[in-house]
């Protein structure tokens, strides 16, 4: 379910938190190292950063500056290409569709559809330009993590990694915006039953997922998504068949990264 954005009307904004040093980040992590047992694989670093999108890209760090009170949510992402992917957004206020002509400007972005109204806002699918953590994110091998909040220009972003990927992560994040907030931090067991999908069932993953065959209403029939992919209908239908097993069946397990 998304989430709804809810503002007062008439209401003075809250006060911002001071964001977080340096040092005291350091401070932070040095006092979660020391109250743990010593690092090892089988342990996570679970945390929420808050990341001031200074630069031009991605376009919702400009978009959520310019429009303040308006609430992004990243809901899923899909390769199509070297450097660019898909997105599926929900985008708070105005009636479905007004923010697309204002999105489609921005220099990073290739393509916007308008898919539903959902409460109080609407579902975007947008096309654009990776963003420099995408490339930290695939060569570390990390999990994005969704939905990702975004307003005002900041971005709220959940890490879970061993603690050598995470300071990596948080070295990104000073890069990006050198005031972001540590939100919170704490440990958690590793999960060792992620769905092991083949190369080529990601690949079909995210073909599907980018022409919409998983979208609601289906944007690609069987048939067009199987044309489309030079494959056999058959094929096609069997290899989605098994990836979906193996998704649900993680998904059912009763382990999670979370303690």
């Amino acid at each position: 379910m998304v989430r709804r954005a809810t503002t007062s009307s008439g209401g003075a904004s809250p006060a911002r938190r001071a964001p977080a040093s340096g040092d005291d980040i350091a401070a932070r992590l040095k006092g979660l190292r020391e109250s743990f047992e010593p690092a090892v694989e089988s342990r996570l670093l679970l945390a929420t950063l808050k990341i001031q999108l200074r630069r031009s890209r991605p376009w919702t760090g400009p978009f959520t500056r310019a429009h303040p009170h308006v609430v992004i949510e990243v809901l899923s992402r899909s390769e199509v290409g070297r450097d660019l992917m898909v997105c599926d957004h929900w985008i708070s206020g105005l009636p479905p569709g007004v923010w697309a002509r204002e999105i489609s400007e921005y220099k990073d972005v290739r393509k916007v559809d308008t898919l539903a109204e959902v409460g109080e806002g609407c579902i975007y699918r947008i096309t654009y330009e990776n963003p420099p953590i995408v490339y930290l994110y695939q060569k570390l091998g990390l999990p994005l993590h969704f939905p990702l909040r975004i307003q005002d220009g900041y971005i709220r972003w959940e890490v879970a990694a061993r603690r050598s990927e995470f300071e990596a992560v948080l070295r990104h994040a000073r890069w990006v915006d050198p005031g972001f907030q540590l939100v919170s931090i704490r440990r958690g067991p590793l999960r060792s039953h992620l769905p092991l999908l083949t190369d080529a069932q990601q690949e079909l993953l995210h073909h599907a997922m980018a022409a919409g065959y998983f979208a609601v209403p289906r944007a690609i029939t069987l048939t067009d998504l199987a044309r489309k992919l030079d494959r056999s209908k058959s094929g096609v239908s069997e290899a989605i068949a098994i990836i979906e097993r193996k998704l649900l069946e993680s998904a059912l397990r009763p382990t999670s990264v979370f303690p």
